[in-house]
Formats: C-alpha cells, sequence, structure tokens
C-alpha cells in the first residue's frame, strides 16, 4: 500500500491528497513567504501526478514573482500551494496536512532575509539566499 496524507484549508472548502514520500519540509525565510504567511513559510512538496485536490475552484492562485504562483483558498484564505513556472512538482504547506505528518524541517532558506523578531534555534542547515 501506498504511503498517503491527506489536508485540506481551515474552512474546509478545498482538500487535497498525495500518494507517495512527501519531500522534507523546507522553511522560507523570503520576505514575500513571511507576507503571505505572517512568519515563514513552512512547506513540502509532491510530484503533480500525486497530488489530488478537491475543490480545486476555490483556490485562487496569485501570480507572486517571475516564475512562480501562489494559491490559496478564496473562502477563507488559507495559504496552501506554491508553483514554480513549468514545474511537476507543486510545494504544499506542512500545516495544511492531518497529523500525523511525519515530515521534518530539512533546511532553512533565504534566512539573510529573515524577520528580526525571531531567531532560527535549531540544528538544520541555514543558507543566505536559496540553496
Amino acid at each position: 500500500m501506498s504511503e498517503e496524507h491527506h489536508g485540506h484549508c481551515l474552512c474546509g472548502a478545498v482538500r487535497l491528497r498525495t500518494v507517495g514520500p512527501l519531500r522534507e519540509v523546507i522553511a522560507c525565510h523570503c520576505s514575500q513567504c513571511r507576507r503571505q504567511t505572517g512568519h515563514f513559510y513552512a512547506a513540502t512538496n509532491v510530484r503533480d501526478d500525486r497530488l489530488t485536490v478537491e475543490g480545486d475552484d476555490n483556490v485562487t492562485w496569485y501570480r507572486a514573482s517571475e516564475g512562480a504562483s501562489r494559491g490559496f483558498c478564496r473562502t477563507c484564505g488559507s495559504t496552501l500551494f506554491w508553483k514554480g513556472d513549468g514545474s511537476d512538482y507543486t510545494s504544499i504547506l506542512a500545516g495544511a496536512f492531518e497529523q500525523p505528518t511525519g515530515l521534518r524541517i530539512g533546511m532553512h532558506i533565504f534566512c539573510a532575509d529573515k524577520g528580526d523578531y525571531y531567531e532560527i534555534a535549531d540544528d538544520v542547515p541555514q543558507f543566505a539566499q536559496g540553496r
């Protein structure tokens, strides 16, 4: 039997299911991620052919930068996805998954841009920019 993970937005209008293992969580501290979530962005990812989204008509995609879009629930505003142009993978916010997730943070990126109100206090690798 394949590994499955299930998740949803705050209101449940968007539900997701992944099949197969998930990548370790990457914590992104860039200013865009902080502004969108209120803190840092912690996401795993999955190949698109292993992701099923129910209620995808409730997902609004925001073109955040050249090269990527961010998906959120249009009903409750939950941040759910990050998608690079032309990528076969979709990043999914780790907090959207039902527990236990088995996920762990594997690295911190864009640490040079992190908020001034917190410290990164774990032993996970940190990168000033992307990895």
